[in-house]
């Protein structure tokens, strides 16, 4: 990076006019002479010996380079004639400034036309204030000095943070100047593309404006967003941390300035203030609004491009306008050389800073504009601002950025939890309309899993609604003296209407034969049946039929899904480290198995129950149709063939050729029953089935897997590991999951989410659960309540499960935690003799009163280790 040029300049020529009417009457000629004039600016820098020149000012400058930028921004503060305004920092201080040339900061001075050691004259400094703010204006205005000025002499953009101080530095000087002069500027990328002028006359009337400055391209679109983004992001106060900026960010994302009296504490209520003041700022809000406002209407103008037959076809679209701004913020991708020197923990921090702040400022357009409806415009400064959220968070992993940065709980408190999911399963997203639940980011996964459970039991009311109608409509049709007066008639009609009249899905299953007496109580069944409420009645005779709280049904689901996937039954495997299942390759089971095997994961999510399975997230983004292709998609349930193939990829053929080190054959290989089993990969390949096994044999010739091809070998193994080799099984399997669940539901979670929806969650909080446990009989300060926690709180892993599961049935918590658990105390006399026990249908631990804490921790121990079922139905 070159040093900028430097001169010593004069006091400016005396100049009170109103800058917007300096700049309206200015003559073309004068322009063009202000403009050489500031290039006289940039003459080389001056040396020790030589003398300061007193030349004739200008009334303008045509760029900005970035040490004259500091130059006039301290000649601002020295001066005490910067705007006043709300911003923090009110200005910079020595320490926050940086220079391109550290040579500069002694070299450029002013200097008075006459030689009088006197103070600085009020009017002069006035007359730099004018001029100052002149020249500001003037660059900032224009989209092509706008650009050059932010720019290095390779006509690329300075990187993020070197534009994010530049602003700064602006910004604590003159705001006003600042942003009107940038919301001028952003009205040029409204002006539609040349090709489209010469086809439509309201393209004409756009590009008749005033301005006369031709279209932009998306590549400079995207420059000119960049500085205006970066302009707003420097509007902020500046902060310590990162955590500043996360606990900030949560606080807006409620629709706060901050947070109630009780945790007011997570920031001080003087940042807090500091944060309203920068985004009500109205110059700043309106720039905000232009610039969201500009992003779907170059995106219509792209559209509209492609839909032209006179528009030669052969030219490549252009990049995205945000893919554009967000490709100069990707950290980790970027080789730009930094114009100014920062620490390391300045530039850590600033990596946090701009795509938090963009997010905030989106947020701050969203919340102001948002009508109260889950649909929403996709146009206007509503549908721009959503599109830069949507853009961020597909880029959020190369931004540093997390999941809860995006959530926006203003939304959640305000949408029907029940009637919002309902409409959305009918809402058709259109060009010009969209729908917040279509942007699932946005969300707590706590509040997606309500809207999905609403979704379902609305499904279900609907179905039990139904069987209902018919079932009174059956009554009334053979009741006395109605239609049918035959008894054997009736009989038949009420046989025949059965299926149809039966209010709930009732399974009678015997704990003897658990999975079998599933599968056959679910195989055939009408889509209507297994849509209503669930009744099951486990174990001899009448059994035990499951109540409102489920107890019983989360038994039957618990026994049923553990003899489904046990590895003895040749459907599943499940590995002995990270106790992961997955479908066993070439399994011997029939498909329908698998299918039914389905339906039963189905039929618990569709009733709101956990399952105690443990399944790779592999499998979850299958579900959800995302792509299984990088190792950490397959880290969690095969973490040493993950490690083995990162190892692969990250070898140096230096210390030796792959081909000798890794000694690997293009090939899937696998133990199955017994026996090695390996396929070559390509395509037309499939892995056999267990009947063909006898009369298939493994390939004796595989190539080796080299430097050259060792990336596509990962790639393919990946492949076979989670499609290929299960291809058959799983889909099986993926057809009965989604007997009882609506496809669209699904989208709103991502893998993590849908796994704790199955699975639940395994980690298991004391302390939450204390605080979310009710009592019967006796109160949270009583002697034996406070043994029992103080026991129990010191419970490993397993024994909090079982604790778990001896009162709910369930070793797992449901998302949402511990609130969402049914866990109850309740007193059970006065007896040493007599273990706990429990209520599971309700979720009631019945303990009795016991004479000291020995005694409860030996008999708590004692009816956990010998538990059976659930206690209680």
């Amino acid at each position: 990076m070159k040093s900028s040029p430097v001169t010593v300049i004069s006091e400016p020529k005396q100049d009170h006019a109103n800058i917007e009417e300096r700049e309206n009457s200015r003559t073309n000629e004068e322009k063009e002479s202000n403009s050489s004039s500031g290039q006289s600016l940039q003459t080389d820098a001056v040396a020790k010996e030589s003398p300061v020149k007193d030349i004739s000012p200008p009334q303008s400058l045509s760029t900005l380079p970035i040490d004259l930028l500091n130059f006039l921004c301290d000649i601002l503060q020295s001066d005490g004639t910067l705007e006043k305004h709300d911003l923090h920092p009110p200005q910079v201080d020595d320490d926050l400034k940086r220079w391109l040339d550290a040579q500069n900061r002694r070299a450029l001075g002013r200097k008075l036309s006459s030689d009088t050691t006197s103070e600085y004259p009020s009017s002069a400094k006035m007359q730099w204030h004018f001029f100052i703010e002149q020249s500001i204006f003037d660059i900032l205005s224009k989209p092509d000095s706008l650009i050059r000025s932010f720019s290095d002499e390779n006509h690329q953009l300075f990187d993020t943070q070197t534009i994010w101080y530049l602003m700064l530095r602006l910004t604590r000087v003159a705001p006003s100047v600042v942003f009107d002069s940038l919301w001028n500027v952003a009205g040029i990328l409204f002006k539609p593309p040349e090709k489209l002028e010469s086809l439509h006359d309201w393209a004409k009337e756009e590009s008749s404006g005033p301005g006369g400055n031709r279209a932009l391209s998306n590549l400079q679109a995207a420059q000119v967003m960049n500085i205006c983004l970066h302009a707003l992001v420097a509007a902020a106060p500046l902060v310590s941390d990162a955590r500043q900026l996360a606990n900030m960010s949560r606080i807006r994302s409620y629709g706060l300035a901050m947070l109630g009296l009780e945790t007011s504490s997570l920031e001080p209520v003087k940042l807090c203030l500091a944060y309203e003041d920068a985004f009500t700022n109205d110059l700043a809000l309106r720039l905000a609004r232009r610039l969201f406002a500009s992003i779907p209407t170059r995106r219509r103008f792209a559209d509209l491009m492609e839909l032209q037959t006179d528009v030669k076809t052969d030219e490549k679209r252009e990049p995205d306008v945000l893919e554009g701004v967000l490709a100069t913020l990707k950290f980790l991708d970027l080789d730009t050389t930094p114009a100014l020197q920062f620490l390391d923990q300045e530039r850590d921090l600033h990596e946090k800073r701009v795509p938090t702040l963009l997010l905030d400022w989106a947020r701050t357009v969203m919340l102001q504009d948002w009508e109260g409806s889950a649909e929403v415009s996709a146009d206007g400064s509503f549908g721009g601002a959503l599109a830069m959220m949507a853009a961020i968070y597909k880029h959020r992993k190369s931004l540093l950025l997390g999941d809860i940065h995006f959530r926006t709980e203003y939304f959640a408190e305000r949408l029907d939890p029940v009637g919002m999911p309902l409409e959305w399963l009918l809402f058709e997203t259109n060009k010009r309309t969209l729908h917040l639940l279509d942007h699932p980011y946005l969300f707590n996964p706590s509040t997606l899993v309500t809207y999905f459970r609403a979704i379902n039991y609305s499904r279900m009311n609907q179905a039990y609604e139904s069987a209902k109608a018919t079932d009174g409509l059956m009554h009334s049709t053979m009741s006395k003296n109605n239609l049918m007066t035959d008894r054997r008639s009736r009989n038949a009609l009420e046989e025949r209407l059965r299926i149809a009249v039966s209010t709930f899905l009732v399974l009678e299953i015997s704990r003897k034969n658990v999975l079998g007496d599933t599968f056959n109580s679910i195989w055939r069944r009408e889509e209507r049946e297994l849509m209503r409420p669930l009744k099951v009645r486990l174990g001899e005779g009448a059994g035990e039929e499951g109540l409102d709280s489920g107890g019983v049904q989360q038994e039957f689901f618990r026994l049923a899904i553990a003899e489904a996937l046990h590895p003895d039954c040749d459907a599943f495997v499940i590995d002995n480290r990270t106790k992961m299942t997955w479908f066993q390759p070439g399994s011997p089971e029939p498909l329908w198995k698998f299918e039914l095997i389905g339906m039963i994961v189905s039929l618990a999510v569709y009733n709101g129950l956990t399952l105690p399975v443990t399944f790779p997230k592999a499998l979850y983004r299958k579900l959800l149709d995302h792509d299984v292709t990088e190792l950490h998609h397959i880290a969690d349930g095969w973490p040493d063939l993950a490690n083995g193939l990162t190892s692969l990829l990250e070898w140096d053929e230096k210390d030796g050729l792959v081909e000798d080190i890794f000694a690997r054959t293009y090939e899937f290989s696998i133990d199955q029953f017994g026996q090695p089993v390996s396929r070559e990969m390509g395509e037309g390949f499939q892995w056999p089935q267990f009947a063909d096994l006898s009369s298939s044999s493994n390939p004796l010739d595989a190539p080796m897997v080299t430097n050259e091809n060792r990336n596509n070998y990962v790639s393919d193994y990946i492949r076979w590991l989670t499609d290929v080799s299960v291809r058959p099984q799983y889909e099986a399997f993926r057809k009965g999951f989604f007997t009882c669940i609506d496809r669209r539901s699904l989208t709103l979670f991502d893998p993590e989410t849908l796994q704790s929806v199955v699975e639940g969650i395994q980690e298991i909080d004391i302390s939450e659960m204390r605080r979310a446990t009710r009592y019967i009989g006796w109160d949270a300060s009583h002697k034996t309540v406070r043994d029992f926690w103080g026991i129990v709180k010191r419970y490993d892993l397993d024994q909090k499960r079982r604790l778990l599961e001896f009162v709910t049935a369930s070793d797992r918590v449901p998302v949402g935690g511990m609130r969402n658990l049914q866990f109850t105390l309740q007193r059970n006399g006065v007896d040493d003799g007599h273990l706990p026990s429990s209520y599971t249908c309700y979720g009631i631990l019945l303990l009795p009163e016991y004479s000291s804490k020995d005694i409860l921790r030996e008999k708590l121990a004692m009816a956990l280790e010998n538990s059976k079922g659930f206690g209680f139905a």
